[in-house]
Formats: C-alpha cells, structure tokens, sequence
C-alpha cells in the first residue's frame, strides 16, 4: 500500500521538564510522595534524560493527579477526538482529499476507553460519510501504529480502491497516575500526548512510499513488565526496570528477520532514553537520531511517537536505491511490530 499522506499534532500546552518539576512541587500530590519519590522525580525532571519539553491536552496539569477516574475519562473524551481530528484534516490537506472522500478510518489508542470509539467522534466532527468503515484497535499500548498500518493494508486487499486513513492518538495526561512505585513515577516523567494521521491508497501518491513486509512478535511472559492495570477505576503504568533490555531483545529478534533488502534508515518508538540506548547497539551502525529528536521535543507520545519520528526523517531523507526505512515499536504485550518503507514500484 502507498502512502499518500503524514501528518502530525500536538496540544498547544507546552513544559519543559523543569516547569513539570515546579509543578510537582506545588501539587497537592507531592505531600502525599515518600522524600525519595520527590527525589526520583527532581533527578529525572531536572537532569539531562533525554527529554526537554512534553505538551499535555489535560487542562490543569498541577491537579490532574487529584482528578476521579470519571474526571481523567472526561478528558480523553473531550481531547482525543480533538487532537486526532487535527492530525487527520491536515493529513487530508497534504493529500489534497475531502473527508468524505475517505472509505475507511482506523484509530489506535490506549490512554483512554470510549465505546462507541474515538472513530465515531472524528467521524461525526470531520463529516465523514455514514458508511464509511470504523476501526478502533484498543490495547495495543505504546507499538499499536504499526499493527494498525498491517490492518489498513487488509481493508486495501478487500477493497483494492478504497481510501483509507490511520490515525494513533494518545491523550498520556488523561492517564496519570503517581505513587511511590519508580515505575510509576518515572513513566509520569517520560509521557506526553499527540497524534499523528497516514492516509494510504493502492495506488502510489505524492510521497513516493509504500509499506510492506509486516512483521510482529509478542511475548505473554513478559507482559506485568509493561502494561496499564487499573486502580480505584484509573489506569496506572506498570513499567519494569528490564523495559529497555526487553525492548532491544525484542526488536533484536525483527531485526534478525528483517530479510535481505538493504535498510538505509532504521526509525524506532522512542520510549526514553535507556530504550534508545539499550536498542541502538542492536541495529548499528544504523543512528537512532530522528527518534532521538523526537523524544528530546515531544517525550515519549506513546503510539503516535514512531510515525513523529518517521515525520521527522523525511523531512531530510527518502528510502531509494541504498535501501528501505525499516520502522519498529514496541510496548504492552510485551509485544514488538516492524515494517519496511520503500519507493513506489
């Protein structure tokens, strides 16, 4: 399938970590922290770890830790269909497309649960037509982008002119949560919220890139080391110290099976800086820099953050004749997906 379009969004609230640490300062929340909580949280916040400013669509980031479970889901509500209808309209522009030109509308998200899905409220503000096919995929965590390109390139093998549009949205303040856990507390640190919107057709477009060669790996033993549980009806992030090894074995183990095309780039899920650490000896001498730049502007978006970092590549470089873009991401599961990005054929 071809990519016609790429488009990204973010909040217009913008902290960088040192503002986020005067924050935690002033929140009521920080009364409650043990003083080696508050420490963990000032080391991160007002080191170097990689990020220098996170947005957040969460209206009072100093409160929002305080807020009910039925507070927080109002919030993912109200702003992610807002910020993945942005991310979508200005996909549509570069791809010179009307909204109700779109057949299909596939949407991944885990920072937030609404039923019917986040497709249906970008469907009714962007005036979709009414029988166009919705598809949220929900649970898929922080690698759900790629996973949902494999998926829009079934409803392409069903239905070979159809129009289809991606979108991974995530609304992280929508689901804070902060204890004593490092876990916890570190993973409050690292994310932030955006969206980012692909529109694919079979037949090549503008951008002269299709994908192709999906692959995917998932292993259920390791899935307490990194996933959402809920307390008193709120989603609280279980985040292992193992997370970057985990994550380098796993994309490791894509990278062995990536085939034998060239690769000229190898754009990755940022996660933070350990993961980015611990994966680059595993596809060197391939440079992680687009993902690094990412995380350092943005923080750690959850699914939306690879294609954010895919974004950031083309901006300077195309796959050709030297080789493919090799994309990959990863999260809850613990579960990794990859696939190539080439030239029109």
């Amino acid at each position: 399938m071809y990519l016609h379009a790429l488009a990204t969004a973010v909040p217009p609230a913008t902290s960088t970590q040192a503002e986020c640490w005067e924050l935690a300062q002033r929140s009521p929340i920080g009364a409650r922290l043990k003083r080696r909580s508050m420490l963990i949280l000032q080391t991160i916040l007002k080191g170097d770890h990689g990020i220098a400013t996170r947005h957040f669509a969460a209206p009072d980031l100093a409160q929002v830790f305080d807020l009910t479970a039925d507070e927080l889901n109002a919030i993912f509500r109200a702003e992610a269909p807002k910020l993945a209808g942005r991310a979508l309209t200005a996909a549509l522009a570069q791809a010179g497309l009307r909204a109700d030109q779109l057949d299909a509308l596939l949407i991944c998200t885990c920072s937030g649960y609404l039923c019917p899905g986040v497709t249906s409220y970008v469907a009714e503000q962007l005036g979709l037509r009414t029988n166009v096919f919705l598809q949220d995929l929900v649970g898929l965590g922080c690698g759900a982008a790629i996973p949902t390109l494999r998926a829009a390139s079934h409803v392409l093998a069903a239905k070979p002119d159809a129009i289809v549009a991606c979108v991974a949205v995530e609304i992280c303040s929508a689901a804070f949560y902060l204890d004593d856990d490092p876990g916890v507390l570190i993973s409050a640190c690292l994310f932030s919220d955006g969206a980012a919107a692909t529109i694919w057709r079979n037949t090549p477009g503008p951008t002269g890139l299709r994908a192709f060669g999906f692959d995917t790996l998932h292993q259920p033993a390791d899935r307490d080391k990194l996933r959402f549980e809920q307390r008193d009806g709120k989603l609280r992030n279980l985040l292992h110290r193992s997370v970057p090894e985990l994550a380098a074995a796993a994309v490791g183990r894509l990278w062995a099976d990536r085939g034998s095309r060239p690769v000229s780039r190898v754009i990755t899920h940022p996660g933070g800086r350990d993961v980015l650490e611990a994966i680059e000896p595993v596809v060197a001498p391939h440079s992680l820099d687009a993902s690094t730049r990412t995380l350092r502007n943005h923080g750690n978006m959850s699914s939306p953050s690879v294609l954010f970092a895919l974004e950031e590549t083309l901006r300077t470089a195309r796959p050709g004749p030297d080789g493919d873009f090799w994309l990959v991401s990863f999260g809850a599961g613990f579960s990794a997906h990859s696939c190539r990005l080439g030239p029109s054929q």
